[in-house]
């Protein structure tokens, strides 16, 4: 028998973690997941802007990212 998550349930084993989030502009966010909402709204905390490749563009410290702004989720590996 194969278990189907559902995408919340992936998100709910994000909280306390790092993951990496791609906005509409192509812009890369990584922090650790303190929160979400049923519209995918994340709250990330020691956020930090990454350019390709990982290197840190700019600190950002405790962001609200807004659900209909993001393309995917990565964990942080």
């Amino acid at each position: 028998m194969t278990v189907t998550e559902r995408p919340f349930d992936l998100l709910n084993k994000s909280i306390s973690k790092q993951v990496l989030i791609r906005l509409k502009n192509n812009s890369e966010i990584r922090g650790k997941v303190t929160s979400f909402d049923v519209h995918m709204n994340i709250v990330l905390d020691g956020a930090e802007e990454v350019e390709d490749g990982g290197s840190v563009k700019s600190k950002l410290g405790t962001i609200l990212l807004r659900g209909g702004n993001i393309l995917f989720i990565s964990p942080v590996l």
